[in-house]
C-alpha cells in the first residue's frame, strides 16, 4: 500500500504527481499488464538478449567514428 503524505499548503494536484512517480517505480502496473498472457520463457529470454542488443548498438561503444 503507497502511502502518500501530504505537506501542509501542497496542492492536491503536486501530491497526486508525487503519488504517481511512487506508483510507477513499483512497477505494478507493469506486473499486471504482464500477467494478462502467458508468454513462454524462451520468448522472454529472446526478447531481453534483443532489447540488450539494441540498448547496445544503441547507447554503447559510440567511439567507433
Amino acid at each position: 500500500m503507497l502511502i502518500i503524505n501530504v505537506k501542509e499548503n501542497e496542492s492536491i494536484d503536486k501530491a497526486l504527481k508525487r503519488f504517481k512517480k511512487k506508483f510507477e517505480k513499483t512497477g505494478v502496473l507493469r506486473a499486471l499488464r504482464s500477467r494478462t498472457a502467458f508468454q513462454k520463457p524462451s520468448i522472454k529470454r529472446r526478447q531481453e538478449i534483443l532489447k540488450a542488443v539494441y540498448r547496445e548498438k544503441m547507447y554503447g561503444n559510440n567511439s567507433e567514428a
